[in-house]
């Protein structure tokens, strides 16, 4: 991975481990672990949020139910083939995992940046309350020709702007990634419960390719 790569989509949070650590996958001998962790938001909810991690990262801790983590990463994206449909599944990948002393330590840090471009048409809508919200898609490239597809969400005066953008804008967000609960009807008529993962856009910039030399 390059390091330019590496800076077109950072995350870092720090947060509680909520469950225990469980095998994910391996890749060229490498073993891949996931866990969850809560983040608290400055409101008195949480994001719970997946991260994925490397059994190097790790270096033997299998016991991190309860710890409070720094989670250095990217947020990523990949298809899961499930149902006869394909599901995007997101998922925090650490680079660097710091374990903190005590939960006094544990500050509500969540903060992402992306560089990307719009990959499809931006949806605005209100919510039932008259709030402003533009949903946006952003596909920010990886190293080996890889993407990362992000959903992203701007409010207010943002999502009025996000509106207008167009497939292709080059654009650059800050915000903090989160996690929505919401209900779906199935084909055989029961509701369930699923979990979006999202990044919450604080502020964004077109960055104009054109007028670069």
């Amino acid at each position: 991975m390059t390091d330019h790569n590496i800076k077109n989509n950072q995350v870092t949070v720090v947060g509680k481990v909520i469950e225990e650590i469980q095998f994910s996958h391996k890749v060229y001998g490498e073993g891949f672990y996931t866990f969850k962790v809560e983040v608290p938001r400055l409101s008195n909810v949480s994001d719970i949020l997946p991260v994925t991690i490397s059994e190097r990262l790790l270096a033997g801790k299998t016991q991190l139910l309860n710890a409070i983590v720094e989670i250095q990463g990217q947020f990523r994206s990949y298809n899961q083939y499930e149902q006869g449909k394909n599901r995007l599944i997101l998922t925090i990948f650490a680079l660097d995992l710091f374990i903190k002393e005590n939960e006094e330590e544990l500050k509500s840090i969540n903060q992402i940046y992306l560089d990307g471009y719009i990959c499809k048409a931006p949806v605005y809508r209100t919510t039932p309350f008259g709030r402003e919200i533009t949903d946006i898609l952003i596909a920010v490239n990886r190293s080996y020709h890889k993407s990362d597809y992000i959903p992203c969400i701007a409010w207010g005066r943002n999502a009025k702007y996000a509106q207008h953008l167009k497939v292709g804008d080059h654009l650059k967000i800050w915000g903090r990634v989160q996690s929505r609960d919401y209900q779906k009807k199935l084909e055989n008529g029961e509701v369930t419960t699923k979990t979006a993962y999202e990044v919450s856009i604080s502020k964004m910039e077109i960055d104009d390719d054109n007028n670069k030399e």
